[in-house]
């Protein structure tokens, strides 16, 4: 039996989801965790990353206007008090507004500019972590970004065994796979 850690990008998730038409919610991410397992392995932990929506106040492109945003992170509490999870939470930043047309334009013809930062380090770290300790055999990796590939590396030099988790009609980037030890299709949706 095989001891695994399972890793889930969530914003990568997420695009997947709301390209499906399912709702991104608590038991779902949980369902979508436990069907990366394969029967030979013995999950230690669940590690889900991501950020919470933006919250605070911006002045709107046109106007001047104030737009409040509201964001609520229940959905990620209720994540992390998932038996076996722990949420790793990066910080959602306001990059200002992106024009949706050309002009002349008004307030409604921006959208809001996020950028998530620290998502990606938090992956890298906990995988180096886990390749330092030796606490698993595999890592199962959720993701589609390639900024993880030095920490896929390291894991492997390290003496684990990387596995890359993928969602149907998704193909991962030839890099992703180059440094993974297998490749896995995981169950969509999960029952």
């Amino acid at each position: 039996m095989f001891s695994a850690a399972v890793l889930i990008d969530g914003g990568y998730v997420r695009v997947l989801v709301k390209r499906a038409g399912l709702t991104y919610e608590p038991d779902l991410v949980e369902k979508l965790a436990k069907s990366c397992i394969a029967p030979d392995e013995r999950p230690l932990r669940f590690l889900y990353y991501d950020c919470a929506p933006y919250s605070g106040t911006v002045s709107l492109p046109v106007s001047g206007k104030p737009k409040t945003f509201d964001g609520n992170d229940g959905w990620l509490n209720a994540i992390a008090s998932k038996n076996l999870f722990a949420v790793r939470r990066g910080v959602l930043k306001f990059r200002g507004f992106k024009p949706k047309k050309i002009p002349p334009l008004t307030d409604d013809d921006f959208q809001p500019d996020f950028e998530q930062k620290g998502v990606d380090m938090r992956i890298g770290l906990d995988i180096a972590g886990f390749a330092n300790r030796k606490t698993v055999d595999r890592i199962i990796l959720v993701s589609g970004d390639t900024d993880c590939i030095p920490a896929m590396k390291m894991a492997r030099i390290g003496g684990l065994q990387v596995v890359l988790a993928s969602l149907p009609r998704r193909r991962p980037a030839p890099e992703l796979l180059w440094d993974a030890d297998e490749h896995r299709m995981i169950d969509w949706p999960p029952v």
